[in-house]
């Protein structure tokens, strides 16, 4: 079904609730690789299952994230400036959430409350569960690129990259507490945008919200089930590395009415001076965007409102 509405912002939009992303089931990895390929090229984003992530891991870290987040304002202030609330990024953004933001390889994941340590152990446990995963996926994406007999240094160009000890890959716990409708207008937790990072693996607590967008003016709800999926999108930089073949898509978080929405996202990221360009047998055209470190990518990406284009700053002119 298509509906039509009015955002905020007063521009009509239409919602379709009659398109499901693919889910994918790890266990068959032939013919997982040929439809993650055609996921990322179609829709950017898919969902995948019998990933490997142990549950004991993924509950303790939810269980020890809804209890930070239950805390006091001023006891969740402890946590310094890995903690926000309503403003996301540098340039005036905000929106319905608070959240945690941790870089695994700059420093330890210190939470300075009585459960620190605790919270701490179980984020590590989960960043290197979904680390190990990412680099799954992305082996897998690349092997369903290059063909049926890819060599395997090829293969893992980018899985290393995320391996590296200087990888700049964030861990975001966001939580976007629940809006009484009968009181508010529709509000958004988080503005549309794409990831700029390489790859992101998403975890929710089963609460709808999430939105993607592959034409303008168009939002597709994403289900949130199966609960034990992850969902995993297409970032700037694999855009990039792929020569436009896979998708780097519009997203955003609709707050929802009386329920709490949480959610992890693993943006998986290269060292900040690692270069990015088209790799090589993955696209038979030229290239499309010039070559470009992380880190210069990162600065014009943090310089500029969350909904703003960034690729287009990278086209070559042919």
């Amino acid at each position: 079904m298509v509906v039509i509405s009015q955002n905020p912002t007063m521009k009509i939009e239409k919602i379709r609730d009659d398109i499901d992303l693919p889910i994918i089931n790890l266990l068959n990895k032939s013919e997982a690789m040929k439809e993650m390929v055609r996921a990322c090229e179609e829709y950017g984003f898919f969902k995948v299952i019998n990933h490997g992530v142990p549950q004991e891991i993924i509950s303790q870290v939810e269980e020890e994230a809804a209890g930070f987040f239950a805390m006091p304002g001023p006891e969740k202030m402890r946590a310094g400036p890995t903690y926000g609330c309503k403003n996301i990024g540098l340039k005036g953004d905000v929106g319905e959430v608070e959240y945690l933001i941790l870089q695994p390889n700059s420093s330890p994941f210190l939470i300075q409350s009585d459960e620190s340590n605790k919270f701490s152990s179980a984020i590590n446990a989960y960043v290197e569960a979904v680390r190990k995963l990412a680099c799954e996926l992305l082996d897998l994406l690349m092997e369903g690129l290059l063909g049926s007999t890819p060599n395997p240094t090829t293969s893992s160009m980018l899985s290393r990259l995320i391996k590296d000890s200087e990888s700049d890959s964030i861990l975001r716990v966001n939580h976007y507490p629940p809006v009484d409708v009968s009181t508010d207008s529709p509000k958004i937790g988080f503005g549309e945008h794409t990831d700029p990072q390489i790859i992101t693996l998403l975890r929710s607590n089963g609460v709808k919200g999430l939105q993607i967008s592959i034409e303008d003016g168009v939002w597709i709800p994403v289900n949130p089930r199966p609960e034990s999926s992850f969902c995993v999108n297409v970032g700037d930089l694999l855009q990039v590395m792929t020569n436009g073949r896979f998708v780097s898509v519009k997203h955003r978080v609709a707050v929802q009415p009386y329920e709490s929405r949480m959610s992890i996202a693993y943006f998986a990221a290269p060292p900040l001076h690692a270069t990015v360009s088209c790799l090589p047998g993955v696209a038979a055209t030229a290239p499309i965007y010039r070559s470009f470190s992380w880190g210069e990518y990162k600065q014009a990406a943090y310089m500029r409102r969350l909904g703003d284009t960034r690729l287009n700053l990278f086209e070559l002119l042919h």
